[in-house]
């Protein structure tokens, strides 16, 4: 029998055709929840046609790119829906960006529409300057409120290929332009599933999660697509400056289940004065991920939230994002491990030759897995050479140990080497996190006539008034760490700077530190 191209559409797996069959099955249920209101199933199925039909209305069509640049809210999550719908291909922008950094996100991808967030209407305009290939923008409020009245909210003919691409995510370029990771329908669609069955979640009650990054973040994205598999509620977070009661506030009021937060963020949240006499009872599972926590920090998230699973989320922006996790029955057990792979990627840890190193030894984690990306846009050297070898390179460096669990030890650039000693900054970085004075802290390599590179440690006390002293560091370090790996020098700081994704800009540390104030150790 042949089937009509709206069959087809219905049979797809993608985050529209998810959307629309809970539309059609649960249609009031709670789909989206963001500062007290919320939108069922159907509500925003029709919001979403609505939105398809504006944006191909204004000349967008399959294949065209659509650029997302807006604080976290529905407008967001509806846009990003509306583009899967059309076929179109998403490129969510970082609202932190400049002027030129967003002119540079609109040009690489070629985008030709923009849903801008009246807060960014100014910067969009001054990046459109340089972008005069984006036909048209909406701006979220009444212009976006008039355009999805004026549309139809008839069903849209469009047969969307799943293995197309559906998103453009710029990784967060810690060092130099950003590449546009693609990430295709079933990517996504593949991860969530993958992401359901590994974390065991319950279908029936776990069904209210808040990926607590902004949206533009393949985690604010990924985290969104398990409560739309299951037909269950997406919490959205409002942007701005973390605050970590408003979170627990939210956590008690929405009855949130699953949270992912990034561990400077987890750090503030187990501070908050009274926690253990708040009603946390609802959550099932708290993540992390997207920059290293210390083990003193996730010491306390187990003690904190005894009643949920501490999960370690560790893979990156490429995998759609997760490609480890490091299930809560571990976390004590494995205390530090980023965990062991999850369903559907396949790990191995390597040389610079391609060969699997043994257990024990320090290798680069390379993948294959359906999650993972089908390139990098308009890039296809920086492509090749990411899939050397037939594997994805992620530029980790890991070791694995008897057991098959993985513990991170560096980012392959972030790696010094001293006096041809290899130094791994996760390592001297966990010692000094857990220093009682530290409040955080990063360790880069900084230029040495002796020794072509020294370890320098950028801290940020705990009490700025009393900070520790060099000497104090020195003799932490050197109690728990071979003498080569201890920092030779020290700089305080109030705050390590960090990128939206959590990550610390080590290349903006290297840069202030590689002439200036430092406290040298002393030889002890």
């Amino acid at each position: 029998m042949q089937q009509t191209r709206h069959d087809t559409g219905w049979r797809g797996m993608t985050m529209s055709s998810q959307l629309g069959r809970h539309a059609r099955s649960t249609p009031d249920a709670v789909a989206l929840r963001f500062d007290g209101h919320g939108l069922t199933y159907a509500e925003l199925d029709e919001r979403v046609t609505r939105l398809a039909h504006a944006l191909a209305d204004r000349g967008v069509r399959t294949g065209d790119r659509v650029a997302v640049l807006a604080l976290n809210g529905p407008e967001v999550w509806e846009s990003y829906l509306a583009g899967v719908r059309l076929g179109a291909v998403v490129v969510p922008v970082n609202f932190r960006l400049v002027a030129d950094e967003i002119a540079y996100a609109l040009t690489d991808s070629g985008a030709v529409a923009m849903v801008v967030d009246a807060a960014m209407a100014e910067v969009a305009a001054a990046a459109r300057t340089q972008a005069p290939g984006v036909a048209t923008v909406l701006q979220v409020g009444e212009e976006y409120e008039a355009a999805l009245a004026a549309a139809s909210a008839e069903p849209l003919d469009v047969e969307v290929d799943e293995n197309g691409p559906a998103f453009i995510m710029y990784t967060s370029g810690t060092t130099g332009r950003p590449k546009g990771a693609v990430l295709t329908h079933r990517n996504l669609l593949m991860h969530a599933f993958s992401q359901v069955v590994t974390n065991g979640v319950d279908p029936t009650t776990e069904k209210v999660h808040a990926p607590g990054t902004p949206m533009f973040h393949i985690a604010g994205l990924a985290g969104g697509l398990p409560p739309l598999l299951l037909g269950g509620t997406h919490v959205v977070l409002r942007s701005g400056g973390f605050d970590p009661v408003a979170t627990l506030d939210l956590i008690e009021r929405e009855r949130v289940n699953s949270i992912f937060l990034v561990p400077a963020m987890w750090a503030a949240v187990v501070a908050v004065p009274g926690i253990a006499e708040r009603d946390l009872s609802c959550l099932r599972r708290v993540s992390w991920g997207a920059a290293p926590a210390s083990t003193t920090l996730l010491r306390t998230l187990i003690d904190t939230f005894p009643q949920a699973e501490v999960m370690t989320a560790f893979g990156q922006t490429e995998c759609s994002p997760v490609t480890t996790l490091l299930r809560g029955e571990d976390s004590i057990r494995k205390l530090g491990s980023v965990g062991t792979p999850m369903l559907n990627v396949e790990v191995r840890v390597v040389d610079e030759l391609m060969q699997d190193v043994p257990p024990g030894e320090v290798g680069e984690i390379v993948y294959r897995s359906p999650m993972v990306m089908s390139g990098y846009w308009g890039k296809p050297d920086a492509t090749a050479e990411a899939f050397t070898g037939g594997w994805f390179h992620s530029g980790d460096l890991v070791r694995q140990d008897e057991d098959g669990y993985y513990f991170v030890v560096d980012r392959k650039k972030d790696m010094i080497i001293s006096g041809g000693e290899n130094i791994y900054c996760a390592e001297v970085e966990d010692v000094l996190a857990a220093h009682p004075g530290v409040a955080e802290v990063a360790l880069i390599g900084v230029p040495d006539s002796r020794w072509g590179e020294a370890p320098l440690a950028v801290v940020a006390p705990r009490d700025p008034a009393a900070p520790p002293t060099a000497a104090e560091l020195s003799a932490w370090c050197r109690q728990r760490l071979a003498r080569y790996k201890c920092p030779r020098e020290y700089s305080v700081v109030g705050a390590l700077p960090r990128n939206p994704s959590g990550k610390v800009l080590k290349t903006q540390l290297r840069t202030e530190h590689s002439a200036g104030d430092l406290v040298a150790a002393p030889a002890v």
